[in-house]
């Protein structure tokens, strides 16, 4: 998932393919990147694509970077496929 703070609304705007050839799922939340704040509101916008708890949803790597991996409870890869397109 590549995530830009401050983008001026919560929207997810699509697959693309980073440096080494891998699916990310880009991401624009309003939040400010201080204080986990972007994180919580990207994890918030997963979730709620997927129809899931925010708990179910967690950033297990890239807590600083704009490019994270989330860990996900309960969703297969059809499901996100099925949420946000697929890649």
């Amino acid at each position: 998932m590549r995530v830009t703070p401050k983008g001026g609304r919560d929207a997810v705007d699509g697959w693309s393919v980073d440096e080494a050839g891998r699916p990310v799922l880009r991401l624009r939340v309003s939040a400010a990147p201080s204080e986990g704040a972007a994180n919580a509101a990207a994890t918030a916008l997963v979730a709620r694509g997927l129809g899931v708890p925010k708990s179910a949803v967690r950033v297990v790597a890239g807590q600083t970077a704009r490019l994270k991996r989330l860990e996900i409870d309960g969703v297969t890869a059809d499901d996100v496929a099925r949420a946000f397109g697929a890649p």
